[in-house]
């Protein structure tokens, strides 16, 4: 039995900007730079699929700690990406902080760093594409 095929329907709307959607429905801009004649009115698809990772993992990584029942008041990743100087410029190396907000949450460590690392390793799709193409590496920073 074959997966199913996600169909993805990406529309020109004139310059170099384009709009797409998916089966969810909800519709995702996307415009070049102006040094590259762009009108700057949306996100880079570059940008787009670090964001995807961050979407991606963050679902995870909330999932996650909910079954193990640990509070945060606040979680947020920074993802940066370095690229290829020569045409394609694709990413070729990731890392991924876990920035985690909270009280009494270093004695929460081992849980933060599972949730991020079974993610980062194993349920992450976005992750697991792109760890294909460049070198991955993620870290968890508590700030309390």
């Amino acid at each position: 039995m074959s997966s199913p095929t996600t169909e993805v329907i990406v529309r020109h709307e004139g310059g170099l900007a384009f709009a797409a959607k998916g089966p969810s429905g909800h519709e995702i801009r996307m415009d070049a730079a102006p040094d590259v004649g762009g009108g700057d009115s949306a996100a880079r698809p570059m940008e787009m699929l670090l964001a995807a990772l961050g979407g991606c993992s963050g679902i995870d990584v909330a999932i996650i700690l909910n079954k193990m029942r640990v509070d945060y008041e606040g979680f947020e990743m920074r993802i940066h990406g370095r690229r290829a100087e020569e045409h394609p410029k694709i990413y070729t190396s990731i890392d991924v902080e876990y920035v985690f907000r909270g009280k009494d949450l270093a004695a929460q460590r081992d849980k933060l760093e599972k949730a991020a690392r079974l993610s980062f390793e194993k349920y992450c799709s976005v992750a697991g594409m792109l760890n294909k193409a460049a070198e991955m590496t993620y870290r968890v920073t508590i700030e309390e």
